[in-house]
């Protein structure tokens, strides 16, 4: 005899039902033991990692970082992750980002701009040009593909054929 859905369906619902007494009558023995054991050792919330601040490795969390931007209107941002609404809108009215920095973070936005200008002239130097079409466009072949460069390509032109 075959069994069909709808006894199978009965027989899901009856096993979950004996799964659910099962586990209910497990659980409490279960919490029975843990607290004898809790009682033996005398051990408290704290020794079992559920008390706030507890020597526990799962309740060990980061200190909070320091705000290295702000608005004055209570507004932070530790300059991790992605930049908040409040600092996007002040930055596409015209502000710079150290105008929001604090503190430390000022004399060290200053240095990291600083820095960035020192690589970026040298990183400003031009790199000859690699390839050219007859209109006058160049690439050094470094970076993405231009869109001149990929259509003359898709118009049958060859790499080799437009090298300088």
């Amino acid at each position: 005899m075959t069994t069909t859905y709808s006894q199978i369906v009965k027989q899901i619902e009856t096993l979950q039902r004996q799964a659910e007494a099962a586990r209910t009558k497990e659980v409490a023995g279960v919490i029975s033991r843990i607290r004898e054991a809790i009682a033996f050792y005398q051990l408290t919330a704290r020794d079992l990692g559920l008390a706030a601040g507890a020597a526990h490795p799962a309740a060990t969390r980061k200190p909070a970082r320091a705000a290295k931007f702000a608005d004055g209107s209570g507004n932070t941002w530790g300059g991790r992750g992605p930049r908040p609404a409040w600092l996007n809108a002040a930055l596409s009215a015209g502000k710079s980002l150290s105008d929001f920095a604090v503190g430390a973070a000022r004399a060290g936005t200053a240095r990291k701009a600083a820095a960035k200008r020192k690589k970026s002239s040298a990183k400003g130097r031009k790199v000859a040009a690699k390839y050219h079409d007859d209109k006058g466009n160049t690439w050094a072949g470094r970076g993405l593909k231009p869109k001149w460069f990929k259509d003359a390509l898709a118009a049958g032109k060859t790499p080799e054929s437009m090298l300088i």
